[in-house]
């Protein structure tokens, strides 16, 4: 007993019979005091949580740590597309901090992910927490929303808290938040060592989603490329694939890039570098950093105009992978200007080349940027290329050899108060189009708007009017009945009095950007329940052209009444909390109505109206005086784009697609239509954003219209937009491009469908009109040689430059402003 109790032999012992005695007393009471406590000594180990320690960064590898609403659903669409092959040598980490323990297919993600992925139980307001996560040495901190949670609000708050956690625990930490709501997005402004500037950056998924809703107003199936665009896919088209779904295959895996141009960039103008990179290089060169001369903060500039690139510019990029971009890098004008493959433009070793940098002059790089534009014409000081007798060519012509000049029709030009530049570009106004068909434009001019003393934000950025009192838009089924709507944006709103606030204002303001002229603002009628409309109208009641049907988006009459087979879009919004019971019901609203929409007919109904001349409403009040045109017939051709909840909805908006319910949303007809949109599509911007803090601003100017950091703050002020005099600087604020969409049907680009290549219409829309095109719209059904409207239309982000064009063809393409705008679409072409 003693050797077994005891350490040694037994050599050393007790000699006496009291030594004896209280020794063996002791072992037994030891051993059964050791015993007693074995069980609680295996429950600590077992209770021991195999993520608990701490993060060891072994390999020197950067990390950066995601929280929030991690589960195993949003952690895998995280991970597929930050960790995508086409990212460029993606050397991080990913920690996940969380207070609940993984579930069995969340521990089976790990595993296979054990190299690039750790997970730590812990808590985000716990500083031990943060310390065992190493948030302090991260590159970056990433909070992700629920999406689907019941209060939006209340998920908000919790991120917002986090972040405070986390920039109390290191000021210096970048983070990266989702946020549901954008009136929340004020609250981040109250973080003293929140810093814009140093990286961090939140992501709203009300304000971009409703955004992408609102582009696609202005150019249906918008919201689709730019989805696709900083979404990272592979693309690849399969044999098994009808034609139309191989097209749009190919275009989902252009993602957006930046890299710096070479010096051989330095003294063009943008249309004469984004035509050689497109030529030359097979790049797609959106949009340049641009530094103010004061030497301010640095701003993203797209499609600019007049402007030369200066020295290690960075540029925006559409291409396939970031391997592709790098030729604009390496591209060298005395090594690779007779390279015919662009896959052979690698880092030239010519004796310019010091350190990965050529030093060229400017004025060298100047004629080079003149000889790509004009193919070696004259050039005069404007960038325009002369003809023989050194005069500027008619600013409608566009290259095409052999087809006659037609006489130009000219009718009478707007006034407006703005100087004109002095060598205008033939302006193209964008007539609206819904299926290829042209929509009548109203023939009012902007004579009473121009006199008004307060027509813009005080930003410049969005158009203004004094607050108006909801009762003023408010129109019965009567009223809307007799009011001249044509050409409009009609938005079903689900909604009941107290559902969460899903930010309208974010929907309107893109259609209220400065950069369209007055005349071209779509009117926005909004049918739903008033109540809730109410709560969001202070945020809408300096914005113009707005109506309001209380109704409901499922009445046939109310539908007839807003004139929705005349509508350019109908929107389809739920702003209805999903129920717990059943998620997959979350679209109940929105599908119904898509189908009831579809399943209407219009050609035998007449609308009663009684008096056009005596209707006084709201619209009359604007100068809208739009005249009625011919509508569709069945309400499967209404332009309509729903909002979804649910992916795997998306089943149930087309009855005619052969999509599998378990196929991913990008990939469903719908989607590629242009369509549908759900909000899950915003998840790959938390990765594009972490890669590139650029990207997301220039989304943002895409989106939004033109929101800035300086309006953010006075929105955070609560009392909505205010008004601003028209100043030359304010004024300035318009000259920027807009996203459109041009028809090949007719105008001076129709030519250009007659069997030419995309290249063809990308150069002569560059040069001749300052237009960028990104993409293509074309009807599903290829053998249509004329516009049918009830065949689908599909996207085609950045089609290659030998890529056929068909007449009924529409483009996508970024419109610079025109000061002048001219009330006839266009005149004609020398072709």
């Amino acid at each position: 007993m003693v050797t077994m109790s005891t350490v040694g032999y037994g050599d050393v012992s007790c000699q006496t019979v009291l030594g004896k005695m209280f020794l063996i007393l002791f072992i037994l009471v030891g051993l059964a005091l050791f015993a007693s406590s074995i069980p609680e000594i295996i429950d600590l180990i077992g209770t021991r949580s195999k993520y608990g320690g701490c993060y060891k960064n072994e390999r020197g590898r950067r990390h950066i740590v995601v929280c929030g609403h991690i589960t195993y659903e949003s952690v895998s669409h995280f991970l597929k597309d930050f960790l995508h092959e086409d990212r460029e040598d993606v050397d991080v980490e990913v920690v996940f901090l969380h207070r609940a323990e993984p579930d069995l297919e969340f521990e089976g993600l790990l595993k296979r992910q054990h190299t690039r992925v750790k997970y730590f139980q812990g808590s985000l307001m716990n500083a031990m927490d943060l310390e065992r996560a190493k948030v302090h040495e991260a590159d970056a901190c990433l909070v992700l929303a629920n999406k689907y949670c019941p209060d939006p609000d209340a998920e908000d708050a919790a991120n917002i808290m986090r972040v405070i956690s986390m920039k109390n625990y290191c000021e210096e930490s970048r983070i990266i938040i989702q946020l549901m709501q954008y009136h929340n997005k004020a609250y981040l402004l109250n973080i003293p060592s929140w810093d814009w500037k140093q990286g961090d950056d939140v992501i709203c998924l009300a304000e971009l989603k409703l955004g992408f809703i609102a582009q696609s107003c202005l150019a249906p199936g918008f919201s689709t490329m730019m989805a696709n665009l900083f979404a990272m896919r592979s693309g690849e088209p399969s044999d098994d694939m009808q034609a139309w779904q191989n097209d749009y295959i190919q275009g989902t895996g252009c993602e957006m890039y930046t890299e710096t141009l070479s010096p051989t960039f330095t003294g063009m103008t943008f249309s004469q570098a984004s035509e050689l990179c497109f030529v030359k290089l097979k790049l797609l060169l959106l949009a340049v950093e641009v530094r103010p001369d004061d030497g301010g903060d640095t701003k993203i500039s797209i499609n600019p105009r007049g402007s030369k690139i200066p020295a290690n510019t960075v540029g925006f990029f559409i291409a396939q992978s970031a391997e592709e971009v790098k030729r604009a890098w390496y591209y060298c004008k005395a090594c690779h200007e007779d390279v015919k493959n662009e896959n052979q433009i690698k880092k030239c070793k010519c004796k310019n080349f010091i350190g990965g940098m050529m030093v060229h002059s400017v004025l060298k790089s100047q004629q080079i940027g003149q000889h790509i534009t004009t193919d070696g014409k004259p050039v005069q000081p404007n960038g325009v290329a002369a003809t023989k007798s050194g005069l500027q060519p008619p600013p409608t012509a566009v290259a095409k050899t052999g087809s006659p000049v037609k006489k130009s029709v000219s009718m009478k030009e707007e006034s407006a108060p703005e100087i004109v530049p002095e060598n205008p570009r033939a302006p193209i106004r964008q007539d609206p189009m819904r299926n290829g068909h042209p929509v009548i434009v109203q023939p009012a001019s902007d004579f009473d708007f121009e006199k008004t003393e307060m027509k813009y934000d005080s930003t410049g950025m969005f158009h203004w009017t004094p607050a108006r009192s909801i009762d003023d838009c408010i129109l019965d089924r009567n009223q809307a009945a007799m009011t001249v709507l044509n050409g409009h944006v009609v938005v079903c709103l689900f909604a009941h009095s107290d559902s969460p606030l899903i930010g309208l204002r974010n929907l309107v303001m893109p259609l209220r950007a400065s950069n369209f002229h007055f005349h071209e603002l779509k009117h926005v009628v909004i049918v739903g329940a008033v109540d809730y409309i109410k709560r969001e109208w202070k945020t809408l009641q300096n914005l113009p052209k707005i109506s309001v049907l209380n109704g409901s988006p499922l009445s046939r009459a109310d539908l007839r009444a807003v004139n929705v087979n005349l509508c350019d879009m109908c929107v389809i919004l739920s702003a209805k909390v999903p129920s717990n019971d059943d998620p997959t019901l979350a679209d109940k609203e929105a599908i119904l109505a898509s189908l009831n929409i579809k399943a209407m007919t219009f050609g035998d109904i007449i609308t009663n109206i009684e008096s056009m001349g005596d209707s006084k409403d709201a619209l009359n009040n604007m100068g809208d005086t739009t005249v009625k045109r011919p509508g569709p017939i069945y309400g499967t051709n209404v332009p309509m784009i729903t909002e979804l909840v649910n992916d795997s909805n998306v089943q149930f908006l087309d009855q005619d697609d052969d999509d599998d319910p378990d196929t991913e949303l990008y990939l469903t007809q719908p989607f590629a239509c242009g369509t549908a949109f759900a909000v899950s599509v915003l998840d790959s911007l938390m990765s594009t954003t972490y890669f590139n803090q650029n990207a997301l601003t220039l989304i943002r100017s895409l989106i939004t219209g033109g929101a800035t950091p300086e309006l953010e703050i006075i929105l955070a002020e609560g009392a909505g937009l205010r008004g601003g005099y028209s100043t030359p600087d304010t004024l300035s604020h318009r000259d920027r491009c807009r996203v459109g969409q041009i028809s090949l049907s007719d105008g001076p680009l129709a030519t250009f469908g007659e069997g030419r290549k995309y290249q063809d219409l990308f150069v002569a829309s560059l040069r001749n009109y300052g237009m960028l095109c990104i993409g293509l719209y074309r009807l599903r059904d290829a053998a249509l040689t004329t516009v049918d409207a009830t065949s689908k239309r599909y996207v085609i982000t950045n089609p290659p430059f030998d890529f056929g064009l068909l007449p009924t063809d529409q483009v996508y393409v970024l419109l610079p402003f025109e000061r002048k705008q001219s009330r006839f679409s266009f005149s004609e072409t020398e072709v």
